[in-house]
């Protein structure tokens, strides 16, 4: 979507401001959200796509987060790259990526009880699952097949989970009742300083002001603090991204 676009769409809805998790699949997804970061620097951030197992790329961790509008790294693990998860696939990433303080956005809806080790053994490493690590292309039951898996993960401190892209796991219109009773599961599990909302707005079955209203009016169990903390100050924080 064009840039401009997005800012009218967060305009209306009232977000400030917004983190772009770049799709893993474009080559150039990267040059893109930087591009958007870079002309309009107060509204965006950019959590970038990178390949741990290039060669090529062992180097470029060591500067990743010098680079303008960077705010840390996008991983997929799906198909091949569930192998990443293994011990000593690439543990010199997990490691890098834990003395450099690069905060990690990672979707793995098959594998989230793999991902145990790595936040164990990484204890200062921030990782974020995103999208409650939900089975994607699913709804219903069959995407919520692993949720328990994701839920597991909040004994380790250093792991945040993203509420983000609801909407598409579930057939119901907003204020998508059916997604209630996961959410105030993933909120007792975290608690609200470990969740912090998203979109992914490009997949939505939804307006982006359902998604955000979803959170911001619909969940009566939230108090004010804890709106506060899911819509904004969660991510400023584990992303050390400072208004």
């Amino acid at each position: 979507m064009p840039a401009d676009e997005v800012l009218g769409v967060m305009a209306e809805a009232g977000v400030d401001r917004a983190v772009i998790a770049p799709p893993w699949w474009e080559q150039d997804a990267n040059e893109i959200a930087l591009a958007a970061a870079a002309a309009h620097p107060q509204k965006f951030g950019v959590m970038g796509i990178y390949d741990p197992s290039d060669p090529r790329a062992a180097s470029g961790i060591e500067s990743w987060l010098g680079q303008p509008h960077i705010l840390g790294i996008r991983l997929i693990f799906v198909g091949p790259s569930i192998r990443w998860l293994e011990e000593g696939s690439i543990d010199g990433f997990w490691a890098a990526a834990e003395r450099l303080r690069i905060p990690l956005m990672i979707y793995p809806p098959r594998a989230c009880h793999l991902v145990h080790r790595v936040a164990q053994r990484y204890p200062e490493l921030t990782l974020i699952i995103d999208h409650l690590g939900l089975q994607q292309r699913k709804t219903g039951p069959e995407a919520f097949e692993c949720f328990a898996d994701a839920l597991a993960l909040s004994r380790h401190p250093n792991v945040y989970a993203k509420v983000s892209s609801l909407p598409a796991y579930v057939s119901e219109r907003y204020p998508f009742p059916g997604l209630t009773e996961p959410i105030r599961r993933a909120y007792d599990a975290f608690g609200p300083q470990r969740l912090m909302w998203g979109s992914d707005y490009t997949k939505l079955p939804c307006t982006y002001r359902e998604c955000l209203d979803h959170f911001r009016i619909a969940l009566d169990f939230l108090s004010a603090d804890d709106r506060s903390w899911i819509l904004g100050r969660t991510a400023a924080q584990a992303l050390r991204w400072p208004s």
